[in-house]
């Protein structure tokens, strides 16, 4: 008789296919750019987070940054963020990110945070005031602000329905079943709950889901429909990669086609923008979506 226990056998690791690989990013904008960042130390997570696809968002004109600073409340098993106790709010951060906006000639921003359950107003009032930073220095950018769920926090949400971004996101990250493994602290029905609350107030609202946690195809499209019954504009749908060991496992690639029949389900369920794709990410193709 065998002394392993079954759920302790480690899966084979699965292979990362062909479809995934990365094209390093180039071109005269792309370089102009890399050298402000690197030049005046800015603050964008398209760097920290080496996305795949730096070269042609900073090509589009478009970047994210990151506010709040770099330290999270909460601990969600995908994130490759650090979670614990964040640093003070720096209260000048408004004028920063307007200004690196202003250095990089950006078209299209958009802008994101960390969880900060720890502040009163949920780190709101810096979110409003970096986006009033951000217009009176850049007058003809576009903005999404992409953002926690305020734990559904109306009040504070108003914040952001008041300075009426082009955008405004907030992202489901996986299917209802996995949504306590995958997010911990969060609620699938709060974030919709959000979603909801956005537009309802006018705005255009946008969330993001990622594939290969172990989620079915049939879960996939009840998230979809779900997204849509509550007024959702754009979704984003790309492939989970672990951004280390200690995070979850890669359950599943998959394949192009997959994707593509997602696409194809989500325009006809009538979302303005379906982003589908392994190496989509939640700001892909943003400038895209404020038009």
């Amino acid at each position: 008789m065998s002394m392993i226990n079954e759920s302790a056998v480690i899966p084979e690791k699965v292979k990362k296919p062909k479809w995934l690989r990365v094209k390093l990013p180039v071109g005269k904008k792309y370089t102009e750019l890399r050298g402000l960042v690197d030049k005046y130390k800015l603050n964008t997570i398209c760097t920290s987070g080496s996305c795949p696809n730096m070269g042609e968002c900073w090509g589009e004109g478009t970047a994210t940054f990151m506010i709040l600073g770099n330290i999270c409340t909460r601990s969600c098993g995908f994130c490759g963020v650090k979670t614990g106790r964040p640093e003070t709010v720096e209260w000048d951060e408004p004028e920063k990110v307007a200004r690196s906006i202003k250095l990089m000639s950006i078209k299209h921003a958009v802008l994101t945070s960390v969880d900060r359950d720890d502040l009163k107003d949920g780190g709101s009032i810096i979110w409003a005031e970096t986006v009033n930073a951000v217009r009176r220095a850049n007058p003809k950018t576009t903005l999404e602000t992409l953002i926690p769920d305020f734990q559904g926090n109306e009040k504070q949400i108003d914040r952001i329905i008041k300075v009426a971004p082009e955008v405004v996101s907030h992202n489901m990250e996986t299917v209802k079943r996995l949504t306590r493994e995958v997010r911990i602290q969060a609620k699938y029905e709060r974030s919709l709950g959000v979603l909801k609350y956005l537009k309802e107030n006018g705005m255009r609202t946008k969330s993001g889901i990622m594939l290969g946690l172990g989620e079915t195809e049939e879960e996939v499209i009840q998230t979809m429909k779900d997204l849509r019954n509550v007024g959702l504009d754009v979704i984003t749908i790309g492939q989970y990669l672990q951004p280390s060991k200690k995070h979850l496992p890669v359950k599943e690639f998959i394949t192009p086609e997959q994707f593509k029949k997602y696409e194809t389900l989500g325009l006809e369920m009538g979302f303005m923008y379906v982003e589908s794709g392994a190496l989509v990410r939640s700001s892909y193709k943003a400038h895209k979506h404020a038009s």
